[in-house]
């Protein structure tokens, strides 16, 4: 399914009930409200509502700020993680036939189980499964630290994959990091209550027309709910409708498949 219709049969349904909801509100509240009163504090309503409405526009574009940030930070170090893999498995070619077959059989191990296990698990914080993919790595290391280089390029390309095997795993430090990345509850709190009384207020300004006062309210509600969706869907990188691509991770393995059927070379 396209990324957009995904994206569109999740947020309509919410959106819409954020705006049906409050339109129902409106109609339920000025069927109680003392209409005369609130008409003669629309311009001390009117004053509030600015007011609120800022701090509260504020709030959210810092949080979408933070979130896109997060996001693009996880992407990022994906990114950077598939490129040192390859650049590992391709480096460690001028090893021993021994050791550089036994190290790029783990590496392709290693990002098979990130693909098929791992990305589910920084989705739902399953550190058991996370803990168990690391071990991969580690049998990694464990393979470089047996090789024993016996000419002078082979101890050069030994320096190198040491080099390469740290930078991946710190990107790996890296994007694990970036996974568990969340809104604290505090903040999640404050945005969702700050969006019903935003919304709740709007039911204080009075507007002769129904109609009109209602389309007011529901867009009002329907554009938070939108931008609350947006919030939360990134706020999981791993787990929401914009989640990140796993691609770099299937280019890397198909970089390894490559190398593993070129003689003599690796492209």
């Amino acid at each position: 399914m396209a990324l957009w219709l995904r994206t569109l049969l999740k947020l309509t349904p919410i959106v819409a009930f954020a705006t049906l909801a409050s339109i129902l509100g409106l109609i339920a509240f000025r069927e109680v409200a003392p209409l005369d009163e609130l008409t003669k504090s629309s311009g001390e309503v009117g004053n509030y509502l600015q007011t609120v409405g800022g701090i509260y526009a504020v709030l959210l574009a810092f949080v979408v700020f933070v979130v896109w940030g997060q996001f693009n930070d996880a992407r990022t170090f994906i990114e950077q993680e598939a490129n040192a893999l390859v650049d590992l498995h391709r480096t460690a070619s001028g090893l021993p036939n021994g050791s550089r077959t036994a190290i790029q059989d783990l590496l392709r191990d290693y990002v098979t189980a990130v693909l098929v296990d791992e990305w589910r698990a920084m989705a739902h914080h399953d550190v058991a499964t996370l803990d168990r993919v690391g071990q991969k790595l580690e049998h990694v290391w464990l393979e470089i630290h047996r090789c024993r280089p016996e000419t002078v390029a082979e101890t050069s390309m030994f320096t190198e994959v040491l080099s390469r095997f740290n930078d991946v795993s710190d990107l790996r430090t890296s994007r694990l990091t970036s996974a568990g990345f969340r809104i604290p509850l505090t903040m999640r709190i404050l945005l969702y209550a700050g969006a019903l009384i935003l919304t709740g207020s709007m039911y204080l300004m009075y507007i002769p027309a129904l109609w009109l006062h209602a389309v007011v309210t529901g867009a009002l509600a329907g554009a938070i709910a939108h931008i609350l969706y947006l919030v939360v869907d990134l706020d999981n990188a791993f787990a929401g409708t914009m989640q990140v691509s796993m691609a770099p991770y299937e280019r890397a393995r198909a970089a390894f498949d490559r190398c593993t059927n070129l003689v003599g070379e690796c492209k």
